[in-house]
């Protein structure tokens, strides 16, 4: 159990129940954050039963909470849990969206790293440029949360998405272009099946079924892109973590398997070496509903130009597509640069969808966030720390961190506006 102190102004007792393949929990009891260790997937019964027990165990030590934190996600089972703990305690009962909490699980290792430093609360609320708990609302800033899986606003799996935090309201300025899931879920298990839905944008079906015969045979392959293109049981997914498993299927450093959590990026990670030079293609697009009208296709953004320039509803969007195509006609080069190209791409071109938001805003100086299981991708990571962006140092990057961000997203004032 790690505890945390700062600067709140809340005397409620809070608890947050994070998220479920990694399951932990926080409490505020006022004065204090308390982060319980990591539990392990909680879809594993004896697993989610310890969960429970500490979970329980920590509430009759600490008292009843006020306030349940939960994801968003309805299906968690930490969200049925946690409707059940607020009927019992009489408390209220506030989801958070995966990301957001994502987000400010490093916002809080941030705070907490200066308040570690013993400086006046004051202090920190000028030094930080926040104010979490001081009063109820936030600065300006900027997150990135990339990770596998989170349940969006719209109701899509969001997994590669970029917010402007300002004046208690969350908006979301960026995202990867949306992919496919041919059988939702079953593309976690079998990444192949992202594959398909990706190289069949651009390449005839004889060429797609090139790059995976491998995995299924002519009849099973025709079953898939069958239900791809009649979209049967597909989802749609801006996902960072299904992007990179099937990059690492194409370049042949994994296979058409999940045997542990980021199994596939772990093996691209592994056998990465110098990216060659690519430039990230960036398009704007207006979100209508949950459709997206792109205004230009296949457009690379210029930034001098005020072409960047958004609207309410405008939202920028790093073209995952084109990756593929760059990766698919230099397939014969060295494959330990492509995998090393496909990471700097993403990273790249979250970072060139910040440039494009901040063109309108002048020289401001924004505090950048970078947050999500992927924030622990070396090549992410490194490059967009040189571009001054914030990750968690003590936190954990991944779902072992969402229930103290889902904490500090409540404190902040921003659950007010679901």
């Amino acid at each position: 159990m790690k505890v945390f102190s700062g600067p709140f102004k809340n005397e409620r007792k809070i608890l947050a129940l994070g998220a479920e393949s990694a399951g932990n929990f926080s409490f505020f009891d006022g004065k204090e954050v308390y982060l319980s260790d990591d539990f392990g997937d909680l879809l594993d019964e004896e697993s989610f039963d310890k969960f429970q027990k500490a979970v329980l165990d920590f509430i009759a030590e600490k008292g009843k909470p006020e306030v349940v934190l939960t994801d968003l996600h309805p299906l968690l089972r930490t969200t049925e849990w946690g409707k059940e703990l607020a009927e019992r305690f009489s408390a209220k009962f506030v989801q958070v969206q995966h990301h957001h909490a994502h987000i400010f699980s490093a916002v809080a290792d941030y705070l907490f790293q200066i308040c570690h430093s013993e400086l006046e609360s004051e202090s920190i609320s000028k030094k930080s440029g926040f104010r979490i708990g001081v009063r109820n609302d936030i600065d300006d800033f900027i997150g990135i949360a990339c990770d596998g899986t989170g349940y969006g606003l719209d109701k899509r799996i969001w997994g590669g998405e970029v917010f402007k935090f300002r004046d208690c309201k969350a908006k979301r300025i960026g995202k990867l272009e949306d992919q496919t899931m041919i059988g939702g879920e079953l593309a976690i298990k079998e990444p192949a099946r992202m594959l398909i839905s990706i190289l069949g944008k651009f390449l005839p079906k004889e060429k797609v079924y090139k790059y995976v015969k491998k995995f299924y045979d002519r009849n099973q392959f025709e079953l898939l892109w069958n239900q791809w293109q009649e979209g049967f049981n597909c989802m749609k997914t801006s996902s960072t973590g299904r992007v990179l498993d099937a990059v690492s299927v194409l370049l042949g450093f994994s296979g058409n398997e999940r045997p542990y959590k980021h199994a596939p990026i772990d093996l691209l990670e592994k056998n990465s070496n110098k990216p060659y030079e690519i430039e990230p293609i960036v398009s704007r697009g207006v979100i209508l509903g949950t459709e997206r009208t792109p205004e230009s296709k296949d457009r690379k953004m210029n930034m001098d130009s005020g072409q960047a320039r958004m609207t309410d509803n405008d939202i920028f969007e790093l073209q995952t597509t084109e990756l593929f195509k760059y990766l698919v006609k230099n397939i014969d080069k060295d494959k330990k640069r492509l995998a090393a190209t496909a990471q700097m791409y993403l990273a790249r071109g979250l970072w060139d969808i910040i440039s494009s938001f901040c063109h309108p805003e002048g020289s401001k100086d924004f505090k950048i966030f970078f947050a999500g299981g992927m924030s622990d991708n070396k090549i992410m990571s490194e490059y967009l720390s040189s571009k001054g962006v914030i990750s968690s140092k003590e936190i954990p990057r991944g779902d072992a961190g969402i229930s103290l961000g889902q904490l500090m997203y409540y404190l902040s004032g921003l659950s007010s506006q679901l």
